[in-house]
């Protein structure tokens, strides 16, 4: 590249840099990844940073979600502090599929069938926790806890990886209407407080679609990207 656009492209960077106010020694660790085929190692860094106690940013198939280690109280109240969550807010754990979401939820038969046709997709299913849920992650009176397994290869490659759940929520910011659903704007708005950020490209902006089946019966609590119709 001859002398002159570089120079041009150096002094474009560096406008552009001073303008959002970004500082590369501040920020987190920011990764692309392809979103069909992720490179294993950044399956593995993602891992370590979870199993280290830290809080990371990764796409599901209903938008980007903050998540962090299932025994990890401290990284817990970092993402109650990004998000400003008070402690009656219910989590979800992400599982790899229905057999690891059984270790963690009471399974009766009519909701093994719907959890078996509904999963790997964009649902989240109420149910009432079993003892491997920590107290804090449940609902304080019903004790339930929210379940579901994500149709991204992200996400499945982490969860493998990992060898169990993964706390988390959906990416919304306080005072903001809708999910960030652009990498560099969460590196930008979020990157001081958080470890690592996945970067998959678009992965939707709906949230997912929220079905109790505690009592057997599927009860529809939020309409999002899942087609709620099955549970109607």
């Amino acid at each position: 590249m001859p002398f002159v656009r570089r120079l041009l492209l150096a002094s474009l960077v560096s406008e552009f840099s001073r303008r959002v106010q970004v500082d590369p020694k501040n920020m987190t660790d920011f990764l692309q990844v392809h979103p069909k085929n992720p490179d294993a190692r950044v399956i593995k860094q993602a891992v370590e940073v979870l199993l280290n106690g830290g809080v990371i940013v990764y796409p599901t198939d209903s938008g980007y979600a903050l998540g962090c280690h299932i025994g990890d109280k401290s990284a817990l109240e970092r993402i109650r502090r990004i998000r400003q969550l008070d402690s009656k807010h219910n989590f979800t754990l992400i599982c790899a599929d229905l057999s690891s979401l059984s270790l963690y939820a009471r399974v009766h038969n009519s909701a093994y069938r719907i959890l078996k046709a509904y999963t790997p997709a964009p649902y989240t299913f109420i149910l009432k926790a079993t003892p491997e849920v920590p107290r804090r992650l449940m609902h304080p009176k019903r004790k339930t806890i929210g379940l579901r397994v994500p149709d991204n290869a992200i996400a499945q490659a982490i969860l493998a990886a990992l060898g169990e759940p993964i706390m988390s929520t959906s990416l919304n910011l306080p005072g903001e209407e809708e999910q960030l659903f652009d990498a560099y704007e969460m590196r930008l708005k979020i990157g001081k407080q958080v470890d690592l950020i996945i970067d998959g490209g678009a992965c939707g902006l709906e949230p997912t679609t929220m079905v109790d089946l505690v009592e057997g019966v599927p009860e529809v609590l939020r309409v999002g990207k899942g087609d709620p119709e099955p549970f109607l």
